[in-house]
This record gives C-alpha cells, sequence and structure tokens, in this order.
C-alpha cells in the first residue's frame, strides 16, 4: 500500500468522482483509476460504486474512508515533527553532565528550554570515561567532562572555567597570602585522588606541577572533600590539596582555603567528529547566554581539540 493511494482514494470520495479527482492531483483520470483499482485489490474490498455517472463509495468505502484520513493525518504528523527535529526544535538530547558549581548546568538547561521548548533533555551522570564511551558509541549525543584537553575520535569545545582552590593548614604561613602558586606549595605533601579515580583531573594537576618545576610531596590519597579537608584540620603531619567548587567552597576550622592563581579547570563538551546536530547547536547557544562562556561561536565547527 502507498500513500499516494490513500490520497487518490480521499480525492475520488471527496470530489464524487475520478475526473474531478485527477484535476485536484494535477494526474490525468487514468492514474487515479489504476490506483485505485490497485487499492482496492490490496485491500480485498471494493471502495466505490461505479455503475452510475456519479461516483459514490461502497459500505467498504465508507467505513475505510476515515481510517484513509487518519492515516494521511498521521503521515503529515510525522513529516512535520521530523521536520522539527531536523531544526533540532524537537527531539531528545541525550546529554552526560557533570557537578557544576551553583546551579549552572540547571540554568543551561532553563536556557535550552526557553529556545527549544519541545526538546526534551535526558541527562545522565556516569564516570567520565563511561560518559565518553557512550558518546563514541552513541547512547550519549554529547557529554559535560571538566579538565579533558584531548578525547580519541571526539571532539571537545570549551564552554566554561572554574578556579581551583587550596586547602592547607590554616597556621601555615602560606595561608596569609590572598592566592597561591603551586610552586610555592612543592615542600608539603599533597592529598591527590589516584588517577583512576579521575584521569583528566589528576592530569590536569600534576601537568601543571611539573610545569611549574614543582616535584609533589606524596601524601595520604584524596578521599572525599569533607573527609580531607578534615584530615588537614587534624593535628600531625600538615598536608594541602587542589579541588574545584561543586557545592560550595567549605568553611572548616583550623584550614584556610584559598584559590590558586593557575591553572583554572576548563569544563568541555564534548561530541562526536563531524557536523554538529541540531540539539547539539542549540545546546551550545543556550550555553553561550551566560556571561562566562568561553567557547567559539555556536555554529562555528572549527573550535575543537581532540
Amino acid at each position: 500500500m502507498e500513500l499516494r493511494q490513500l490520497e487518490y482514494f480521499v480525492a475520488v470520495a471527496e470530489e464524487g468522482g475520478f475526473g474531478r479527482a485527477a484535476e485536484r492531483l494535477h494526474i490525468v483520470q487514468s492514474a487515479v483509476s489504476q490506483q485505485i483499482r490497485r487499492l482496492e485489490r490490496e485491500l480485498g474490498v471494493r471502495l466505490f460504486d461505479r455503475s452510475t455517472r456519479h461516483v459514490s463509495l461502497t459500505g467498504a468505502g465508507e467505513r475505510l474512508l476515515p481510517e484513509a484520513h487518519a492515516a494521511l493525518a498521521a503521515t503529515d504528523r510525522l513529516r512535520r515533527v521530523a521536520a522539527d527535529v531536523a531544526s533540532g526544535d524537537d527531539g531528545v538530547l541525550r546529554l552526560g553532565i557533570v557537578h557544576a558549581p551553583g546551579d549552572r548546568v540547571y540554568r543551561t538547561l532553563g536556557a535550552l528550554t526557553a529556545q527549544a521548548p519541545r526538546l526534551r533533555v535526558t541527562p545522565r551522570r556516569l564516570p567520565v570515561t563511561e560518559r565518553l564511551a557512550a558518546v563514541r558509541a552513541g547512547v550519549l549525543d554529547a557529554a559535560l567532562v571538566r579538565a579533558l584537553t584531548a578525547a580519541p575520535g571526539l571532539d571537545l569545545l570549551p564552554v566554561w572555567s572554574d578556579p581551583l582552590y587550596v586547602a592547607l593548614p590554616a597556621d601555615d604561613p602560606r595561608a596569609r597570602r590572598p592566592v597561591l602558586r603551586l610552586r610555592e606549595l612543592a615542600d608539603l605533601p599533597l592529598r591527590l585522588a589516584p588517577r583512576d579515580r579521575n584521569p583528566p583531573f589528576h592530569g590536569l594537576v600534576t601537568g601543571a606541577l611539573r610545569a611549574a618545576g614543582v616535584e609533589p610531596v606524596p601524601g595520604p590519597p584524596f578521599t572525599d572533600l569533607h573527609g580531607t579537608v578534615s584530615a588537614i584540620a587534624a593535628p600531625g603531619a600538615p598536608s594541602w590539596t587542589v579541588f574545584y567548587d561543586v557545592n560550595g567552597v567549605p568553611s572548616v576550622p583550623r584550614v584556610a582555603v584559598r584559590p590558586l592563581a593557575e591553572p583554572a579547570l576548563t569544563t568541555s563538551l564534548a561530541v562526536p567528529r563531524g557536523p554538529r546536530t541540531p540539539a547539539v547547536r542549540l545546546l551550545l547557544r543556550a550555553l553561550a547566554t551566560f556571561p562566562d562562556y568561553r567557547g567559539a561561536s555556536p555554529d562555528d565547527p572549527r573550535e575543537a581539540t581532540g
């Protein structure tokens, strides 16, 4: 069964004849008659009574006409929805997300909803390696990632940067400085999570230390922010850690928290290589509405690494 056969069926029923239907459809009458006969053979019923000069529906035709209208209406709706999906105004955006300072991710999703109310976002929170694998496999359309400088097979589009913070004992003389640099902390044991816990962040910190000419003194591993800062506050061997703000900078007695001069923590959008999908372009436009957006034009595919 072809859609045009249903269109011809509806036209003949509404016009009351094959000739007038052919004029409406801008085709020859014989083509209309041929397609109606094919449709009748396929359905196994006679749709029109051709015994009089005025063509009329049979009982079967009267019963099937509403179904033909419904099928054509569904097809029209399918085309409209497909056009909206192609433009990014409708559809589903499967997005890997991160914990971000304040309500940054929620504000981004709100801005996206304002631009494309019918676009449904499905957020997923996964470990970074799984997030990237999901984008490569097409399970996710895009994913926010921190501190990553390269991702084989993917493009990384920088979207914002956040400062890093140092936590160290409050009685350490360096705590009196408003901003700290990595080389100033060279002799203090560093609490850093193992590389396999967060490879990009581990690489960012160790790479910045090497660039500053610092060979860090290994300290106990970073566990979680609360536990690590509490350990720094405890009496005993002094140590320090570096972290980024997710739920607010902690305030703990006997611990000083100071911003780190460099490096900054860059969050990027990991997307498949090639042309940006309409939904991803809309997401980038939503990100670009914020003053701290640091990427290229949302429609410029050239700013990418990986």
